[in-house]
Order: structure tokens, then C-alpha cells, then sequence
């Protein structure tokens, strides 16, 4: 069995680094525990603060083996910046990642799956649907891109960016979806939020009866409502330490 080389950069990059590390590792994780990880493919990729630099998981690697030292630290075309690093990246798969976060400067992570419940969504002409509280978050910040075909065409990038703008949800077209987030567990949150928004929809669908439309005035009021409820704190900064803790209940090797 091949065996994956082991790395220990815990006090060979700054404190700022080792936490994006260890919150974006977790990350990795909880895709996996929740089962929207897609064997070696998409990733999430964030931005390591005053720098540059990003961090992105390791071409060829299940999620459930990611830890903080193996993150792959690159520049936004995708150059490896540790020439000495063991592991490669997937540069078709980074091409979604280096748009949003060149013209995302100010969000520190972006977060792209493909599962079944967000491709369906996306592959539907109406998309989401006001249908549940969850959806009501994903609608107040929504964006759709058109399938263009595998993301490796330098040119969707400006056409990416245009119809993401200022969003933090975007369906892909026939492809599946991608949330940012100021924080790792802001891009988190909003996946699950996301996420659930999409399975309950094919639900509500699949009963065949007259669905209940919540209407555009509820959803125009829910960033405001969202902001009195988490106390001027984010989605992801109030559940985030519990998220963390349940990746280091299932395997606390992922901090190292």
C-alpha cells in the first residue's frame, strides 16, 4: 500500500498559517463526515491572512487524509511555493478557485462540491426555490454560472467572476456549487445552509404536492434578521468551535 509522506510544519509557518491550516484540514473532514466529498476531486481552497498565498488540498489525496502540515501552499495561478513540497495540485480543478479568490480578495475561503442534492438544484431551470428557512439564507445571496464544460478554460474566469460579484452562494449549472465565506466556517455554514436548502426542495418536490412559496419580502429581510440573531457574530464564527470539536472526536490527527 502506498503510504502518503508525513510533514510536521506546526513551527514552520507562522501562528496565522497553522490556524488556516488547521480550520481548513477540519474542513476537509467535516466533507467527508457529511459525505459530500467526491473520491480525490473538488477542493476548498483559503487564503493565508496578509499574503498572497493560498492553501489547497493535495492532488490525489481522500479528504478523511488531509491534515494541516499536507495542505499544498500556492500562489493564485497555482504555483506551488514550497519547490521541496512531495505533493502536486490538480490545476483544471484550481481554475474555479484562482477567479473567485482574485476577484474575492476580501473572503478568505471558497468551498466547491459536487453532490448529488446541489447538481440536481443546479441542473433545473427555476434552481432554488424559496421553499425553507434554509433556502431563505442561500436566496438572500445568490448567484447561478452557466456550464461551460470542465473548468479549465482561462477565459470562463471573467465570466465566473461577473456572475458570482458580491454573492456567497452560486449554483454551477449541471455541475454543482460553490459558497464563499470570510471565514472557513462562513464558507462552511453556508453549505450546509446550502446543502440542506437543496435536499429538502427535491423533497418537497418528490411529493408531487402544491408546494408553499415563501414570499420575496421574507427573503429581502433575512440577512438583517440573520445579523440580530447571531449577535453581530457570523453563521460560521458561532458554530465553527463546535465543528472542530467534532473533527477532533473522529480523528485528531487532522491538526497535525
Amino acid at each position: 500500500m502506498h503510504q502518503l509522506p508525513k510533514l510536521d510544519l506546526k513551527n514552520k509557518v507562522s501562528p496565522e498559517e497553522w490556524q488556516v491550516r488547521v480550520d481548513l484540514a477540519a474542513c476537509y473532514r467535516l466533507l467527508q463526515l457529511h459525505g459530500w466529498d467526491d473520491l480525490i476531486h473538488t477542493h476548498v481552497s483559503a487564503r493565508i491572512p496578509n499574503s498572497e498565498h493560498l492553501l489547497i488540498n493535495a492532488f490525489g489525496m481522500a479528504f478523511e487524509e488531509i491534515t494541516a502540515s499536507n495542505l499544498v501552499k500556492i500562489d493564485i495561478d497555482g504555483n506551488i511555493i514550497d519547490k521541496d513540497s512531495p505533493f502536486e495540485i490538480n490545476p483544471a480543478g484550481f481554475t474555479i478557485h484562482s477567479a473567485v479568490h482574485e476577484a474575492r480578495h476580501e473572503d478568505l475561503c471558497a468551498l466547491h462540491v459536487h453532490t448529488n442534492d446541489t447538481i440536481a438544484v443546479a441542473s433545473v431551470e427555476d434552481g432554488l426555490l424559496p421553499l425553507s428557512q434554509y433556502s431563505m439564507f442561500a436566496l438572500a445571496s445568490m448567484s447561478y454560472h452557466d456550464y461551460e464544460g470542465l473548468a479549465v478554460n482561462a477565459e470562463e474566469k471573467l465570466r465566473l467572476q461577473d456572475d458570482l460579484g458580491d454573492a456567497n452562494f452560486m449554483l454551477l449549472r449541471n455541475h454543482g456549487a460553490l459558497t464563499m465565506g470570510k471565514t472557513i466556517g462562513d464558507a462552511f455554514m453556508h453549505m450546509y445552509d446550502l446543502t440542506r436548502a437543496c435536499q429538502i426542495q427535491l423533497q418537497i418536490m418528490a411529493t408531487g404536492m402544491k408546494p408553499i412559496y415563501a414570499p420575496q419580502s421574507i427573503i429581502d429581510g433575512i440577512k438583517a434578521q440573520a445579523n440580530v440573531v447571531h449577535s453581530g457574530k457570523t453563521g460560521g464564527q458561532t458554530a465553527w468551535p463546535a465543528m472542530l470539536r467534532r473533527v477532533y472526536r473522529s480523528d485528531p490527527d487532522f491538526c497535525k
